[in-house]
């Protein structure tokens, strides 16, 4: 169940902050310490034994970083978090901890780019198997179980084509079998979302997006409940040493405080974005879960209270000479491969051609991701018909 706007509120605002122990400061301190000191043996001895919950060393439990920890399982419905120094440590680290050799795995076809390698390249040199399926329809999660079947791997929506998985039946037929389900939701943000209400075992975000809304730090998170995120910390987290620095958790803490009016914006102007680009005589198709032509539109009411300002065009024209002439001619939205920020965006399918890690060949040439950040909708649509009129 999605919390109220006011409990929303209470969580970005207030809660894991204690701002007596740091003089009733009302942005967090940046706590920029490696090593933290204790007045006994016996305080240093039981503190290392609570690594996962005292500030003892940085690599484990950093003070800034913890009030983020705090806010993100709140926002997410979960017991716990863990923040990482990027989307792909939190992913490797949550998919890590759970698999051992032969096991193997359940993933949605076009997952993020390094999710795929991970599964595809890494993991298979240690004997884990995977199996990509088209997520849409939920009985392929269970007609691809094996007897070594360990995990389901989500991603709903992606972030090019935007199928999404009903989260709430795959959920069920993960339990019935004793599986894990992971799910990635960096498009939906928790303000949108929020999957530990079906029953996802972790949630894992690039944090890099929405979550900062600024596009100046790279951050991932892992929410999960106390016994998975300790079981994490113990193991991968701590030994693979992806951790996130104070001052990028503190980055990261601004932009939670702006996240529900920044994701109300962009959901509004990107609603009048895409249905402009729908009715374009030179645009063949829009993907965003949203228009009312989407297969899925049932489903992303179900499962979100709004979109988010990512979604995809094709373009009548396979001509690669004119697809660049497009993206070029562009003068407000920026050339770029992220998103989330507060600045629109435009990343061209063609420019993946030469690429060993993002969807070499699996995308159609005449396809552009579109990113809608704070920007006036009117201001937007402008630039886009400039532009299309130029092909």
């Amino acid at each position: 169940m999605q919390y109220s706007p006011k409990e929303i509120s209470e969580i970005i605002n207030s809660h894991g902050e204690e701002r007596d122990l740091y003089y009733n400061s009302v942005a967090p301190p940046i706590m920029q310490s490696s090593n933290f000191a204790f007045r006994s043996v016996r305080d240093l001895r039981e503190s290392l034994k609570k690594e996962d919950e005292i500030p003892f060393y940085t690599r484990g439990v950093n003070p800034t970083s913890d009030i983020l920890r705090k806010k993100m399982a709140a926002l997410e419905h979960t017991e716990d978090s863990l923040i990482f120094a990027s989307g792909s440590a939190a992913i490797a680290a949550a998919v890590m901890a759970n698999l051992h050799m032969g096991e193997h795995v359940v993933c949605v076809n076009k997952p993020y780019s390094w999710t795929k390698k991970l599964l595809n390249d890494l993991l298979s040199r240690f004997g884990v198997e995977v199996t990509f399926v088209d997520g849409t329809r939920a009985e392929n999660f269970s007609d691809a179980i094996r007897e070594n079947t360990r995990m389901f791997y989500l991603e709903s929506p992606n972030s090019w084509t935007f199928e999404m998985q009903d989260i709430e039946t795959i959920v069920k037929i993960a339990r019935k079998k004793g599986i894990l389900t992971l799910i990635d939701n960096s498009y939906a943000s928790p303000i949108n979302q929020t999957p530990a209400d079906y029953g996802a075992d972790i949630i894992l975000h690039s944090a890099s997006k929405y979550i900062s809304g600024h596009s100046d730090t790279v951050a991932g998170i892992l929410c999960a409940s106390e016994e998975m995120t300790r079981r994490i910390f113990e193991s991968e987290f701590m030994t693979l040493g992806g951790i996130i620095a104070p001052f990028n958790s503190w980055l990261l803490l601004r932009g939670l405080r702006t996240l529900p009016i920044r994701m109300e914006r962009i959901a509004g102007t990107t609603g009048k974005v895409t249905q402009f680009l729908e009715k374009h005589r030179k645009v063949k198709k829009v993907y965003y879960p949203f228009l009312q032509s989407h297969p899925q539109l049932t489903l992303a009411k179900k499962q979100m209270k709004m979109g988010g300002g990512l979604f995809t065009i094709e373009l009548k024209t396979e001509d690669p000479v004119k697809i660049e002439e497009f993206c070029n001619s562009l003068r407000t939205f920026l050339l770029a491969c992220s998103w989330g920020g507060h600045e629109s965006l435009i990343y061209p399918a063609i420019v993946l051609m030469d690429s060993q890690n993002y969807h070499k060949g699996g995308l159609p040439l005449n396809m552009i991701r579109i990113y809608v950040g704070l920007e006036d909708p009117d201001y937007l649509i402008n630039d886009l018909s400039q532009a299309l009129d130029r092909i």
